[in-house]
């Protein structure tokens, strides 16, 4: 899933707390900043299908620190934009 819209002071641990309420997390993904290391607002969760619908229903514009978080599916076979036939 991609997580957006995460604050500068997010990090793997407190982006794990918030998704494993709703089931295993089995991988977390943030991108931080070259520079400071510090959280760049996005990143991406992995989690099986029904727990993952299950966070994206609960946490989709649900405030994490001062920000909304915005929880979308994320095809990981990389078919966003390709027009389909």
């Amino acid at each position: 899933m991609f997580v957006g819209n995460l604050p500068a002071d997010a990090s793997e641990e407190t982006v794990r707390a918030l998704f494993s309420e709703y089931g295993t997390v089995r991988s977390i993904h943030l991108v931080n900043d070259v520079f400071t290391g510090k959280c760049r607002g996005f990143g991406f969760v992995e989690m099986e299908g029904h727990e993952a619908r299950a966070a994206m229903a609960a946490l989709d514009g649900k405030t994490f620190g001062s920000k909304s978080l915005r929880v979308r599916y994320e095809d990981p076979r990389g078919s966003r934009g390709r027009k389909r036939h």
